[in-house]
């Protein structure tokens, strides 16, 4: 079933849901090359892969030696006007544990601890707004918490590994005796992170109501886990020292869920450059394995080095200045585009990768600007229509 699409002014977006625009644009204007009998371009091939957006397995899969081009567009970038000339490599990190729950003790209340409200969004292109991370601010809830004897029974955050976690809960248990004091401790902890996050996270809000629980961690586990969580990498870890104003290295606790005697968490590091990507990785590793958890990489996928002398490069930005009167901006991305993956199994490729202007990828908050949409379309064509003259 289609999305529910709203024309807001100059914007589509989907109600209720993320608009699918990164990347059903590109595939839309692919597609729409092949249908059309008025596009004009030299023999062409068109590659659509699956799960771009959870691990790259289509482009991971991709055999080498079946394509004959050694041009590529790659039609998945988020801002008009900018031609995305590399980009960040990356790794699904997951970490598992199992422990053996305890009953509730006598004399606890159980309360369910939801925080949401956060803005979310692209795990490497958003990651310099330092927006708010769900599962990160429910560990802090939860150290604060500490004082009064808290018992974990469950927490829930993140649905995918690769976006900023929203929105998370926790199931927690106090003594009776506690609970008004500790209420009143949470009241002035979330007064503080809304002060922390007024400008990134404006709708950032934490409920607490009752439940019931029978199960618990173990206070040692439980000890040991909050602790990693807390200390686990997240965020930015450094800026480039060669490309002003564009993150080298960070780090995205993107999914944790805990409960009837399972622990899973998910972590996206990324990085421009190789060796930072791995420090990070090996240090997102020792952590979990201090944890007395199993960890394993999952869809690790290369960096796209900028390529120096680039017909195709040349050709794009002069159709640019050709049709809008304006060179456009080269630019690398800290996202994981296929272009690191697709240039590994087919290095002849000159590669670029530009679209039209998409805020908020993989939140409900996505839309596409519509004029933007139509320059992307001239560019493509225009593009095409030289390609057999570079």
């Amino acid at each position: 079933m289609p999305p529910d699409l709203t024309n807001d002014g100059d914007w589509v977006r989907a109600n209720n849901t993320t608009l699918g625009a990164d990347n059903g644009i590109g595939m839309a204007a692919a597609m729409a090359v092949l249908a059309a009998d008025d596009v004009a371009h030299g023999p062409l091939e068109v590659l659509i892969t699956t799960n771009e957006e959870d691990g790259m397995s289509g482009a991971q899969g991709l055999k080498e030696g079946l394509f004959k081009g050694d041009i590529l567009f790659n039609l998945d970038t988020e801002e008009e006007g900018e031609i995305y000339v590399g980009c960040a490599g990356g790794v699904r990190i997951i970490a598992e544990s199992d422990y053996t729950p305890e009953t509730l003790p006598e004399g606890y209340a159980a309360r369910t601890l939801s925080i949401k409200g956060l803005s979310g969004g692209h795990s490497g292109c958003d990651i310099h707004l330092y927006r708010g991370n769900a599962i990160k601010l429910m560990v802090r809830a939860i150290e604060t918490l500490k004082p009064f004897g808290v018992r974990l029974s469950s927490l829930n955050g993140g649905t995918l590994f690769n976006a900023i976690p929203r929105e998370s809960s926790a199931v927690v248990a106090l003594p009776a005796a506690q609970i008004a004091a500790a209420e009143a401790a949470l009241d002035t902890f979330a007064g503080e992170i809304c002060n922390e996050y007024q400008l990134a996270d404006p709708e950032l809000n934490m409920t607490w109501e009752d439940t019931t629980a029978k199960q618990v961690l173990p206070e040692d586990i439980q000890t040991i886990w909050v602790n990693t969580l807390h200390a686990c990498p997240n965020g930015v870890l450094r800026m480039s020292d060669v490309i002003a104003g564009v993150t080298e290295t960070s780090a995205n606790l993107g999914v944790t869920n805990i409960a009837e005697g399972k622990i899973v968490a998910q972590v996206l590091p990324r990085s421009m450059v190789h060796s930072a990507q791995e420090d990070t990785r090996q240090t997102i590793h020792g952590l979990f394995a201090l944890a007395g958890a199993r960890t394993s990489d999952n869809h690790g996928y290369p960096g796209w080095q900028p390529a120096t002398n680039s017909p195709v490069q040349q050709l794009v930005q002069d159709v640019h200045h050709q049709l809008f009167n304006k060179n456009a901006v080269f630019k690398v991305i800290h996202a994981g585009l296929e272009c690191g993956l697709l240039g590994k199994k087919y290095p002849n490729w000159d590669m670029v990768s530009f679209g039209p202007t998409i805020k908020f990828p993989h939140s409900p908050a996505e839309k596409v600007h519509i004029a933007s949409v139509g320059r992307f379309w001239q560019l493509l064509v225009a593009s095409l229509a030289e390609v057999p003259a570079a």
